[in-house]
């Protein structure tokens, strides 16, 4: 056995009621190379810490007396850098996700696999002594994202830099529009891999025939039209990042699949014998209710809390209205040096006009709507008659019992109105995929006017 000095010199404190699974643990550590202290409780946890600081605290998250959630804030308010690994049931998976929110670097379920424990423990402790990647320095502009002055948008950005560091599986949730995508490029280039690829993957587009041979590869021959050997994406993310957008969509037989390589990290190509193990990190987004959709049976619970070890919830543009002015003013200059044009500015009574707004398609809208100003104004500051808002129904008259699929409906409408009935742009404004904006034109029979270009599949 091959041992580094490095893991020669580091220490675990392991703590368990169980004598025999606290004997299991020491055994296999300290033939791992490292230091082994024992706890069987976390107030005798503490005392061992008190006498000598570790590297990492390996506990249980049931014990009599202080249990495993007590003693990680303990620990986190004593001795802040040392890293925490928590060992749970099946049962308890929500709990140990809740800890890792709350500070602790990851969990394993029991029963636990030795090798895959000293292999987590290793990457770990090697993070911690790493020099600090590139990325950690990026002002967070840079990827794209403007920080604005909203609370709620502050308190993302909080939780990103916190993260971003970790390995910990990673789920982004929030409406169409709203930046996910941006939020999953924060958190690659403020991580260690931000030197690895960021291999984002349209689980929303990609036909559920398609996204399996997409994700996984396949050799030759598989099945008809296979001529020649592919690499999956998610093969493509080794060293990097997988980004799964729209996670939501995937058929059961992908969630079966997708939750065997987050617990396993191998793959096996599609007519292929062998496995390939794949080091890569896991962030996923969804503008579903993922909750909702494991309580009625479309989606995993099992692989929905593997997604949701931390969660991200990205406010809509309503809730950060004090941020309105600053992205409108970022998105006007920022179309206006790419087209090479003069830069107007915003007059008061146009800056209330935006702040004031709906914005029904977040971000994007807002981005779209500067977009389409700055072009076809020729004004050195723009009035509100030169923005190009859909004008919002009033919301104090109700002539008709409410309905969600005339909400929908309507919606929709507004949507192919404002795009000139160009139902791919339509699409894009809603932060819909174009199937399910076909999907929408044929469940409402919505007319299209022959003037309009046609849905492009």
């Amino acid at each position: 056995m091959n041992t580094s000095d490095t893991s020669l010199q580091q220490s675990i404190l392991v703590v368990d009621d169980d004598p025999n699974i606290l004997h299991l643990l020491q055994t296999r550590l300290s033939s791992a190379g490292y230091q082994v202290l024992a706890a069987t409780n976390g107030e005798q946890a503490l005392e061992r810490l008190a006498e000598q600081p570790v590297d990492l605290v390996l506990s249980d998250v049931k014990m009599p007396g202080m249990n495993g959630p007590e003693l990680l804030q303990e620990i986190k308010a004593t001795w802040p850098n040392t890293q925490i690994i928590l060992l749970t049931a099946y049962g308890r998976i929500p709990e140990a996700v809740a800890m890792v929110q709350q500070g602790a670097a990851d969990y394993l379920t029991k029963p636990f696999d030795g090798r895959e424990l000293v292999e987590k423990i290793n990457a770990l402790l090697a993070r911690q002594d790493a020099p600090a990647a590139p990325g950690d320095c990026l002002d967070l502009t840079q990827v794209g994202l403007i920080t604005g002055n909203s609370p709620a948008m502050a308190a993302v950005l909080a939780l990103v830099k916190r993260v971003a560091p970790s390995e910990v599986t990673i789920l982004i949730e929030g409406e169409s529009g709203t930046g996910k995508e941006l939020v999953a490029k924060m958190l690659h280039r403020l991580s260690s891999r931000s030197n690895g690829p960021l291999v984002v993957v349209d689980c929303g587009t990609t036909q559920a025939s398609l996204l399996e041979s997409e994700l996984f590869g396949h050799v030759k021959g598989a099945f008809t039209h296979a001529v020649q050997e592919k690499q999956g994406l998610i093969q493509a993310a080794q060293g990097g990042t997988l980004f799964l957008d729209e996670i939501g969509n995937i058929s059961s037989e992908m969630q079966t699949r997708l939750l065997r390589f987050l617990q396993e990290r191998t793959v096996r190509k599609l007519g292929e014998i062998r496995t390939s193990t794949v080091d890569c990190r896991v962030i996923a987004a969804t503008n579903a209710d993922l909750l909702s959709m494991v309580r009625q049976g479309t989606f995993r619970e099992d692989l929905y809390y593997r997604l949701k070890v931390v969660r991200l919830q990205v406010p809509p543009l309503r809730e950060r209205r004090e941020d309105i002015p600053l992205l409108a003013d970022y998105f006007l200059q920022l179309f206006c040096k790419k087209s090479g044009i003069k830069c107007p500015s915003l007059s008061a009574s146009t800056l209330r006009c935006l702040t004031n707004h709906s914005w029904p398609g977040n971000v994007r809208e807002l981005r779209h709507v500067m977009e389409a100003s700055a072009l076809l104004s020729d004004r050195i500051v723009l009035e509100p008659e030169d923005i190009q808002l859909e004008s919002e129904p009033p919301t104090h008259i109700i002539d008709a019992p409410l309905s969600l699929d005339e909400s929908e409906r309507k919606t929709i409408m507004r949507a192919l109105e404002q795009m000139n009935w160009v139902q791919k742009d339509a699409a894009e404004l809603l932060g819909i995929s174009r199937r399910a904006m076909h999907y929408k034109v044929r469940k409402y029979g919505i007319e299209i006017p022959l003037r309009g270009e046609r849905f492009q599949e």
